[in-house]
């Protein structure tokens, strides 16, 4: 019997508690709204995963498509006033 072993340390750089810097955390709050609107997307497309999408289904995810465009939008729009 051939006895395999690693011929390496471990490959992470750092510990994993790591905390978020003040501007990870900023881009974070940025960008919360766009979250949670694809949050409201993703419930609503969890709801029709396992039976057929009736009207309201249908509704609730077209409402939750547009909701995070529009977010989309808002940032991109914000983004390009602040380079300007």
């Amino acid at each position: 019997m051939q006895i395999i072993a690693a011929l390496q340390g471990l490959v992470t750089a750092e510990p994993l508690d790591i905390e978020p810097t003040a501007a990870e955390l900023d881009a974070i709050e940025h960008e919360m709204s766009l979250i949670r609107a694809e949050v409201e997307l993703l419930d609503a497309q969890i709801m029709t995963i396992d039976r057929a999408a009736n009207e309201l289904d249908t509704r609730r995810v077209r409402r939750a498509r547009r909701r995070v465009l529009a977010v989309r939008r808002a940032l991109a729009n914000t983004a390009a006033d602040e380079v300007a």
